[in-house]
């Protein structure tokens, strides 16, 4: 998810956005503990994603 895209997000979409995506990190943890994933970057994306969200609902926190 691009930065542009995050921005276009309301407020109420990017939290609930954030919680799926943390959920799905834990799974890709969970799955590739327990067998390695075909592509283990996709734990690296996810987590920026989740990084480029949290930053953008900071910015609206203290931007009011």
């Amino acid at each position: 998810m691009k930065i542009k895209e995050v921005r276009e997000l309301e407020t109420k979409d990017l939290l609930e956005k954030v919680e799926n995506a943390e959920a799905k990190l834990q799974q890709l943890k969970l799955n590739h503990s327990i067998a390695p994933l075909e592509n283990p970057s996709q734990i690296k994306d996810v987590r920026r994603d989740i990084a480029r969200m949290k930053t953008e609902l900071r910015q609206r926190e203290l931007n009011k």
